[in-house]
């Protein structure tokens, strides 16, 4: 199992711990992943870490589709990917309709439609085989649409760059999750149960017998993103991770359509969060985090002090040998906890 970890996105100012990142490509990390909302975006971080280290991977997780054109993210993960040696890997996402169409001013659309789309464009660019075409049903090669001129012609990009880059989706629907086994190359969970692997893997599993080519885990990388409280202090370990899960299950999207809700009943804890969701939408933020199940915490977070998270690493250790896991990208930046799954895992 390989090891990645998350920068996520920065608030006012723009922070890319260096040291941290070089200390981890010294320990043997695979990858380290930035990440954009309506801030600052993921590419330039992620260039800004390709130009400073030599070995690690860095992936954008996410890069929002809507955002960029299929075209335009080919061309960036080309320069990244020819620039760096091959350590760029593309992480694509559809992001949510209040960025989608609040800040980015696009229709948000069919989030699985665009994705497959979109990868069968780029993969199109990467191969170089000829000008591109697609006559989809959210993008058109060239666009003949209104507004246009009539001019648009098929190209060919001008840079050649490896045509296996590796693309990724951020997926937890069943249908983003099929959609991740028949066209990407790996798929991010925002959390997972690694003794669940079905809540996921059956939807993966039906994207792999789409794509027909004999596709398996043996081909495809589920790396979910693993929250990390290393604290002596259980209870507050627990409760430093509480208001994470409440904003996702109770505060993201609508009542009615809360992708993440929907995903944490299928892992079992489906009265819960109807209970977050309702005090979360009606103000009571605190009264929401309190009800966060520790059992759901441990589930799919690493918590407690060292001797505990060492113990309950087992369960992704396992996962990882049945090859249900095969990266953990983890969501701390304390190198203490950086050099105790270095120790544990590679």
């Amino acid at each position: 199992m390989k090891l990645g970890f998350l920068l996520g996105y920065s608030g006012k100012q723009i922070h890319i711990p260096l040291d941290l990142i070089k200390t981890a490509e010294s320990m043997g990390y695979d990858s380290v992943w930035t990440a954009e909302a309506y801030g600052n975006d993921a590419v330039t971080s992620a260039s800004w870490v390709l130009a400073n280290t030599s070995k690690i991977r860095v992936g954008t997780a996410i890069m929002q589709m809507p955002a960029r054109t299929p075209a335009m993210c080919a061309m960036t993960a080309m320069s990244l990917d020819q620039l760096s040696g091959g350590r760029f890997i593309v992480g694509l996402g559809a992001s949510g309709p209040q960025v989608v169409e609040g800040w980015h001013g696009v229709p948000y659309g069919k989030p699985v439609t665009r994705t497959k789309e979109y990868i069968q464009i780029m993969r199109k660019i990467f191969k170089r085989e000829g000008p591109v075409e697609l006559d989809g049903k959210m993008y058109q090669l060239p666009n003949t649409g209104e507004g246009t001129t009539g001019l648009g012609k098929p190209l060919k990009s001008i840079l050649a760059a490896s045509d296996n880059i590796p693309i990724y989706t951020a997926s937890i629907t069943p249908a983003g999750l099929r959609c991740a086994g028949e066209v990407g190359d790996g798929v991010f969970p925002v959390w997972m149960d690694p003794t669940k692997y079905a809540v996921i893997g059956d939807s993966i599993e039906e994207g792999f017998e789409k794509a027909g080519n004999g596709k398996s885990l043996k081909d495809f990388d589920i790396a979910p993103f693993v929250t990390v409280a290393m604290n002596d202090d259980l209870d507050a370990a627990y409760d430093s991770l509480r208001p994470w899960l409440a904003l996702y299950i109770g505060g993201m999207g609508a009542k009615n359509k809360n992708f993440y809700h929907e995903y944490t009943t299928r892992l079992g804890y489906g009265d819960a969060a109807d209970e977050i969701q309702a005090l979360y939408l009606s103000g009571k933020k605190q009264e929401a985090e309190a009800k966060v199940p520790n059992q759901l915490l441990d589930d799919v977070s690493l918590i407690g002090p060292r001797g505990r998270i060492i113990e309950r690493l087992q369960s992704w250790k396992e996962a990882g040998k049945r090859g249900e896991v095969g990266s953990m990208l983890l969501g701390v930046q304390d190198p203490e906890v950086l050099e105790l799954f270095a120790n544990e895992m590679l």
